[in-house]
């Protein structure tokens, strides 16, 4: 990997193809290991500081301490001085997606509203019609 980023950075048009900042992130896991590498994400070069996402304040405050070290490691694999300093920043949490919830019984949420309506009839008889009347006019 070092020998493939080095003539990457010699070759004059491989500058025309890949940025500063595709080689970084190329080599930010070689750079790092692999098992800091998947805690970490969003590798951007701003100027000479490489700037990376970390999941928490307990990996920022543990890869700030090694600062110097991955600079130093960065600058060998890399085969230049481009990279100057590394920051840490806790990423903000990606919102999955989620889905809609629905009860056993094949209600919706915007049943549950109606829901209380049959509460308030004392016969169960009819409770229980007015509920399926209601499901059959809903669906």
């Amino acid at each position: 990997m070092e020998r493939a980023v080095r003539l990457l950075a010699t070759d004059k048009f491989s500058s025309q193809i890949l940025s500063d900042d595709d080689i970084a992130r190329a080599v930010w896991p070689v750079a790092i290991g692999k098992a800091i590498a998947t805690h970490t994400s969003r590798i951007r070069l701003v100027r000479s500081t490489l700037v990376v996402e970390v999941e928490d304040a307990i990996w920022q405050k543990q890869l700030h301490a090694l600062t110097r070290q991955i600079v130093d490691r960065l600058r060998t694999v890399m085969g230049n001085g481009k990279i100057q300093d590394v920051e840490f920043r806790i990423a903000i949490p990606r919102r999955q997606m989620q889905r809609a919830e629905s009860s056993n019984d094949g209600t919706s949420q915007s049943d549950e509203a109606v829901e209380d309506e049959a509460e308030r009839i004392s016969d169960p008889v009819l409770k229980r019609v007015y509920r399926l009347s209601r499901k059959r006019a809903l669906a």
